[in-house]
């Protein structure tokens, strides 16, 4: 305002000064364009003004925000000091409580503990000594078992050696059948002796040598059964026939023998063949062939 004031004295003295040689178009037109330029400034000081106003407006509107902000935040603060205050107080009781439980579950724990390595000691203990007992009770049992089995076994041998005897006994009257059949053949030499019955003899003879392989040589009996078909053989050879020995002989692609079949054996040397069983044995009639013998090979690895 007081920029208004100045202006227009310093106007109205400007025309006071110059009036005497100015004519009244030249003010006119001087004039003019001052009041114009007067009338735009008033116009800008209205709008500036009325935007002022605007700004004023404005500031006090964020003014109340910003306390209503300031409230709001020390009312948050306020609260957010309570509730901290509240959650200490509450972690310290439950803190206070934890560590009360803890001990207590320790101290728990530690007699648990104690009762459970007792128990394991003494689970241990009884299992060690019930493991002694029976395992001593069942070498008990087992010696008894190994006793009763020798026992069984050395009644069934001497069962089967009284049984073989017999059978010796019924093989040398067949023997004297075949003497009488070679007297009959010296009689009339054109005729076939027959074989048959010292095939047989030979085959029994055979079988009684494979149990007897296979008997305790302390068995009762058994030596003199051993000499009963000792004497049969001798008495075989002394009619002509022949039973060659094979059993425990090297085996060769050249023996004269049908090999019925090839066991493994590792207690042989690697190719090494030996005869382990007659099946049948060979015979041989006054140095001829008369039944090849069959036989099994037990064959090292």
């Amino acid at each position: 305002m007081k920029r208004q004031i100045t202006f227009a004295i310093l106007l109205i003295s400007s025309l006071g000064a110059f009036a005497q040689g100015i004519t009244k178009e030249d003010l006119d037109k001087e004039i003019k364009p001052l009041t114009q330029k007067i009338n735009s400034l008033q116009s800008e000081n209205s709008n500036l003004n009325s935007e002022i106003g605007t700004l004023n407006s404005k500031l006090s509107n964020a003014k109340k925000c910003i306390d209503s902000l300031r409230t709001k935040t020390q009312d948050n603060s306020h609260a957010i000091t309570q509730t901290a205050n509240q959650l200490g107080l509450q972690i310290k009781e439950t803190g206070d409580k934890n560590e009360v439980e803890i001990t207590e579950v320790s101290e728990s724990l530690s007699k648990n503990s104690l009762y459970g390595i007792i128990g394991v000691l003494l689970a241990i203990l009884l299992s060690g000594l019930l493991y002694w007992l029976l395992s001593k009770r069942q070498q008990n049992d087992k010696t008894d078992f190994i006793d009763q089995l020798s026992k069984t076994r050395s009644s069934i041998e001497e069962s089967l050696v009284k049984e073989f005897g017999k059978q010796t006994e019924l093989m040398d009257s067949q023997l004297h059948l075949i003497e009488q059949q070679k007297t009959t053949i010296q009689e009339t030499p054109m005729a076939e002796p027959d074989h048959s019955l010292a095939l047989k003899v030979a085959s029994e003879i055979n079988l009684i040598e494979r149990n007897i392989n296979l008997m305790d040589s302390k068995t009762k009996g058994l030596k003199q059964l051993q000499a009963s078909v000792g004497k049969l053989k001798d008495n075989l050879s002394a009619n002509g026939y022949e039973m060659p020995e094979l059993l425990g002989k090297q085996f060769h692609q050249g023996l004269k023998v049908i090999v019925t079949s090839s066991i493994p054996d590792e207690n042989l040397e690697k190719g090494q063949e030996i005869i382990s069983k007659i099946l049948i044995p060979a015979v041989m009639y006054n140095d001829k062939m008369i039944q090849t013998a069959q036989i099994e090979v037990s064959v090292g690895y």
